[in-house]
Protein backbone atom coordinates (compact mmCIF):
# COMPACT_ATOMS: atom_id res chain seq x y z
CA UNK A 1 0.00 0.00 0.00
CA UNK A 2 2.83 2.34 0.69
CA UNK A 3 6.00 1.29 -0.71
CA UNK A 4 8.69 3.32 -1.94
CA UNK A 5 6.57 6.54 -1.50
CA UNK A 6 7.08 9.83 0.01
CA UNK A 7 5.34 10.60 3.08
CA UNK A 8 3.11 13.27 1.63
CA UNK A 9 1.63 10.52 -1.06
CA UNK A 10 1.00 8.38 1.79
CA UNK A 11 -0.78 10.52 3.81
CA UNK A 12 -2.90 11.57 0.90
CA UNK A 13 -2.91 7.97 0.08
CA UNK A 14 -4.41 7.40 3.70
CA UNK A 15 -6.99 9.94 3.39
CA UNK A 16 -8.50 8.31 -0.03
CA UNK A 17 -8.19 5.11 1.67
CA UNK A 18 -10.21 6.14 4.64
CA UNK A 19 -12.48 7.41 2.77
CA UNK A 20 -12.91 4.02 0.64
CA UNK A 21 -13.33 2.57 4.16
CA UNK A 22 -16.51 4.99 4.57
CA UNK A 23 -18.35 4.14 1.44
CA UNK A 24 -17.66 0.64 1.71
CA UNK A 25 -19.09 0.92 5.15
CA UNK A 26 -21.77 3.25 4.25
CA UNK A 27 -22.87 0.78 0.84
CA UNK A 28 -22.32 -2.33 3.07
CA UNK A 29 -24.96 -0.81 5.54
CA UNK A 30 -27.60 -0.69 2.84
CA UNK A 31 -27.31 -4.34 2.37
CA UNK A 32 -27.63 -5.51 6.02
CA UNK A 33 -31.04 -6.74 7.29
CA UNK A 34 -30.04 -7.32 10.81
CA UNK A 35 -30.52 -4.07 12.85
CA UNK A 36 -27.02 -4.34 15.23
CA UNK A 37 -25.10 -5.23 12.49
CA UNK A 38 -26.36 -1.93 10.13
CA UNK A 39 -25.50 0.13 12.73
CA UNK A 40 -22.04 -1.08 13.71
CA UNK A 41 -21.74 -0.51 9.87
CA UNK A 42 -22.56 2.93 10.06
CA UNK A 43 -20.96 3.68 13.19
CA UNK A 44 -17.84 2.60 11.36
CA UNK A 45 -18.95 4.92 8.39
CA UNK A 46 -18.81 7.91 10.69
CA UNK A 47 -15.65 6.41 12.35
CA UNK A 48 -13.44 6.42 8.83
CA UNK A 49 -14.77 9.60 7.50
CA UNK A 50 -12.85 10.92 11.02
CA UNK A 51 -9.80 9.01 10.24
CA UNK A 52 -9.54 10.37 7.01
CA UNK A 53 -10.36 14.25 8.94
CA UNK A 54 -6.69 13.00 10.70
CA UNK A 55 -5.35 12.28 8.06
CA UNK A 56 -6.35 15.29 6.09
CA UNK A 57 -5.07 17.81 9.18
CA UNK A 58 -1.58 17.08 8.38
CA UNK A 59 -1.74 16.83 4.26
CA UNK A 60 0.57 19.88 2.90
CA UNK A 61 -0.70 18.99 -0.50
CA UNK A 62 -2.69 21.87 -1.97
CA UNK A 63 -4.92 19.25 -4.68
CA UNK A 64 -7.37 18.51 -1.97
CA UNK A 65 -8.58 22.07 -1.20
CA UNK A 66 -11.97 21.43 0.92
CA UNK A 67 -12.29 17.99 2.69
CA UNK A 68 -16.31 17.95 2.75
CA UNK A 69 -16.15 18.23 -1.13
CA UNK A 70 -13.52 15.55 -1.37
CA UNK A 71 -15.66 13.44 0.92
CA UNK A 72 -18.73 14.05 -0.65
CA UNK A 73 -17.68 13.04 -4.38
CA UNK A 74 -18.89 9.44 -5.66
CA UNK A 75 -17.16 6.19 -4.43
CA UNK A 76 -14.16 4.84 -6.55
CA UNK A 77 -15.71 1.73 -8.00
CA UNK A 78 -12.27 0.64 -8.31
CA UNK A 79 -10.58 0.76 -5.04
CA UNK A 80 -10.30 -2.65 -3.21
CA UNK A 81 -12.66 -2.04 -0.29
CA UNK A 82 -15.41 -1.27 -2.75
CA UNK A 83 -15.05 -4.17 -5.39
CA UNK A 84 -14.71 -6.94 -2.99
CA UNK A 85 -17.88 -5.65 -1.44
CA UNK A 86 -19.43 -5.76 -5.09
CA UNK A 87 -18.03 -9.57 -6.07
CA UNK A 88 -19.58 -9.91 -2.13
CA UNK A 89 -23.13 -8.54 -3.48
CA UNK A 90 -22.66 -10.51 -6.34
CA UNK A 91 -22.66 -13.74 -3.61
CA UNK A 92 -25.60 -12.38 -2.34
CA UNK A 93 -24.06 -10.03 0.34
CA UNK A 94 -25.30 -11.13 4.01
CA UNK A 95 -24.24 -9.54 7.29
CA UNK A 96 -21.66 -13.16 8.21
CA UNK A 97 -19.88 -12.12 4.56
CA UNK A 98 -19.82 -8.49 5.72
CA UNK A 99 -18.68 -8.35 8.72
CA UNK A 100 -15.80 -11.51 7.91
CA UNK A 101 -15.19 -8.50 4.63
CA UNK A 102 -14.74 -6.01 6.98
CA UNK A 103 -12.78 -7.98 9.44
CA UNK A 104 -10.25 -8.70 7.25
CA UNK A 105 -10.13 -5.54 5.11
CA UNK A 106 -9.83 -4.05 8.78
CA UNK A 107 -6.93 -6.31 9.61
CA UNK A 108 -5.08 -5.60 6.59
CA UNK A 109 -5.39 -1.59 7.05
CA UNK A 110 -3.91 -1.76 10.59
CA UNK A 111 -1.22 -4.11 9.31
CA UNK A 112 -0.37 -1.47 6.97
CA UNK A 113 -0.98 1.64 9.01
CA UNK A 114 1.79 0.48 11.64
CA UNK A 115 4.06 -0.48 9.02
CA UNK A 116 4.11 2.85 7.21
CA UNK A 117 4.28 4.63 11.32
CA UNK A 118 7.27 2.50 11.50
CA UNK A 119 9.23 4.03 8.56
CA UNK A 120 8.06 7.55 9.32
CA UNK A 121 11.32 9.70 10.93
CA UNK A 122 8.29 12.67 11.98
CA UNK A 123 6.89 11.83 15.29
CA UNK A 124 3.95 13.84 14.94
CA UNK A 125 3.09 12.52 11.37
CA UNK A 126 4.20 8.92 12.73
CA UNK A 127 1.51 9.19 15.57
CA UNK A 128 -0.93 9.79 13.69
CA UNK A 129 -0.69 6.52 11.95
CA UNK A 130 -0.36 4.84 14.82
CA UNK A 131 -3.56 6.51 16.16
CA UNK A 132 -5.34 5.22 13.43
CA UNK A 133 -3.96 2.15 13.24
CA UNK A 134 -5.06 1.88 16.96
CA UNK A 135 -8.47 3.17 16.18
CA UNK A 136 -8.45 0.28 13.28
CA UNK A 137 -7.88 -2.15 15.82
CA UNK A 138 -10.60 -0.86 17.77
CA UNK A 139 -12.62 -1.52 14.79
CA UNK A 140 -11.52 -5.14 14.55
CA UNK A 141 -12.41 -5.68 17.78
CA UNK A 142 -16.00 -4.29 17.39
CA UNK A 143 -16.81 -6.25 14.08
CA UNK A 144 -15.28 -9.19 15.66
CA UNK A 145 -17.67 -9.08 18.03
CA UNK A 146 -20.66 -8.21 16.22
CA UNK A 147 -20.02 -11.28 14.22
CA UNK A 148 -19.89 -13.35 17.19
CA UNK A 149 -23.00 -12.17 18.53
CA UNK A 150 -24.62 -12.77 14.73
CA UNK A 151 -23.17 -16.72 15.00
CA UNK A 152 -24.67 -17.25 18.40
CA UNK A 153 -21.23 -17.47 19.97
CA UNK A 154 -21.08 -16.08 23.72
CA UNK A 155 -20.41 -12.43 23.56
CA UNK A 156 -18.22 -10.63 25.82
CA UNK A 157 -21.44 -8.68 27.32
CA UNK A 158 -22.96 -12.02 28.64
CA UNK A 159 -19.43 -13.42 29.84
CA UNK A 160 -20.83 -13.28 33.27
CA UNK A 161 -23.86 -15.87 32.57
CA UNK A 162 -21.30 -18.52 31.22
CA UNK A 163 -18.49 -18.69 33.85
CA UNK A 164 -18.21 -19.75 37.01
CA UNK A 165 -15.79 -19.36 39.65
Amino acid sequence: MFENVDIQEAIKRSIQTEKNARDFYRLGAKHIKNERARKTFEFLAREEAEHASWFYDIYEGDDIPDFDAFMAVDPQKDSDWLSDLEKAQMEELNEHKALELAMDKELKLEKALREMAAKIKNPGVSAVFMKNAESTHEHYELIESEYAHLMGMVHETDIDTYVRE
